[in-house]
């Protein structure tokens, strides 16, 4: 679908987006998915709280991340964005020195023109995009790209590689999606004030729509940390339900709405420390980022071993991967080494077990000989259903 004819500034399109989002944020509060991470008498996860996420689609966890914690993560992703190139295609960053993660095999940064939709309408990611978003004029002085996403949080940040052992957030993907639940990927997205990119309507997973076992939770889910409050103006929005849905027209959807605003959506809003788990069935999408607050989320996705192993695909850019064994091996020791540099840094918290690699954690410390051997350039062996 063509980019929408209407002109408007970034001011003309937040004061535009008012109405939708008072609505969407009624909506959200009464759908009743939302809270701290709970259990029950014998240590499982609260069945209230799965009962909600597959009823919704995705539940708020409030308060998951401590101040304390959430300072190093900011500080380690402002690092980051210091260091990052100084423009696309840039070998050298803002201070004249090589980029962060320019010897690792795959590109750390993605850059897109501001409150642009770089991949709406278009046939990127498998065209799973189908509707290009609004994209409202920047300010006069807005510059040339901004960073929408940084990939490979692991290998780039400390933070993240212990936020990604946290006991409670790993005992919920054991919940959903069994004990042997395995790893997507993990991306930053960055939506600047005043700058913010869209990323149009679209629903994950492009592997097992048509299997004949496809269920509500065939293609995983994306924990999504916030490190900042996400709103109705700079978060994403969601379409509850949806997952349980085996096809959807996006573009009937926009059309039936009137506009790019869906009827029926709702934001994710969360203060800094909640973390939202979504599931990747969901319709969802973000708005450009006209509103004078900045998010930062920290994504972090996992899969039910079954739909991933020994399954042939292609990922978004188009490349064959073949989940094997050895594969699966390789990218899940990232778990292990994760939960043991959170008990290093956090020794009073629980320790998650992960039971596929139950007894082997001694060759999964982490130390610097694991963050050779298992950190570094992890994010080649990430896996795409």
């Amino acid at each position: 679908m063509a980019s929408p004819a209407i002109e408007l500034s970034a001011c003309e399109h937040a004061s535009a987006m008012h109405a939708y989002r008072q609505g969407g944020e009624q909506r959200a509060a009464e759908l009743g998915n939302r809270g701290p991470i709970r259990f029950d008498a014998q240590g499982n996860i609260h069945p209230d709280i799965l009962d909600a996420y597959w009823r919704c689609g995705f539940y708020v966890f409030e308060s998951v991340i401590g101040e304390a914690e959430i300072d190093e993560l900011r500080a380690d992703v402002e690092r980051v964005l210091r260091r990052a190139p100084a423009h696309p295609g840039a070998v050298l960053d803002k201070d004249g020195n090589l980029p962060i993660g320019s010897a690792y095999d795959r590109p750390s940064f993605s850059f897109a023109a501001p409150l642009s939709d770089p991949v709406g309408g278009t046939s990127k990611n498998k065209g799973r995009h189908p509707v290009k978003m609004l994209e409202p004029v920047p300010a006069a002085d807005a510059p040339e790209f901004t960073i929408e996403r940084i990939r490979g949080n692991l290998q780039l940040m400390d933070s993240c590689l212990r936020l990604y052992g946290h006991h409670g957030l790993l005992s919920i993907a054991a919940a959903v999606n069994g004990a042997d639940f395995v790893p997507y990927n993990e991306v930053t997205f960055v939506k600047e004030a005043g700058l913010g990119v869209s990323v149009a309507w679209h629903r994950d997973g492009t592997t097992h729509w048509d299997a004949a076992d496809w269920d509500q939770g065939a293609h995983g889910f994306n924990f999504m940390a916030q490190l900042y409050s996400s709103t109705a103006a700079n978060g994403v929005w969601v379409l509850p339900g949806t997952h349980k849905v085996k096809h959807m027209d996006i573009a009937q959807l926009v059309a039936q709405s009137g506009s790019e605003r869906i009827a029926d959506a709702v934001p994710m809003l969360c203060a800094p420390g909640d973390v939202v788990i979504s599931n990747r069935q969901l319709v969802h999408g973000s708005f450009a980022n006209t509103s004078c607050e900045r998010r930062i989320t920290l994504n972090m996705g996992f899969f039910p071993r079954r739909r991933v192993r020994n399954v042939a695909t292609t990922r978004l850019d188009g490349v064959r991967d073949i989940y094997d064994a050895q594969r699966l091996a390789r990218r899940t020791r990232l778990i292990a080494v994760a939960i043991d540099a959170r008990q290093q840094r956090f020794a009073d918290e629980p320790r998650y077990v992960y039971a596929p690699l139950l007894g082997r954690e001694d060759e999964n410390r982490w130390n610097e000989v694991t963050r050779k051997a298992v950190v570094e350039n992890y994010s080649v062996y990430d896996m795409y259903i």
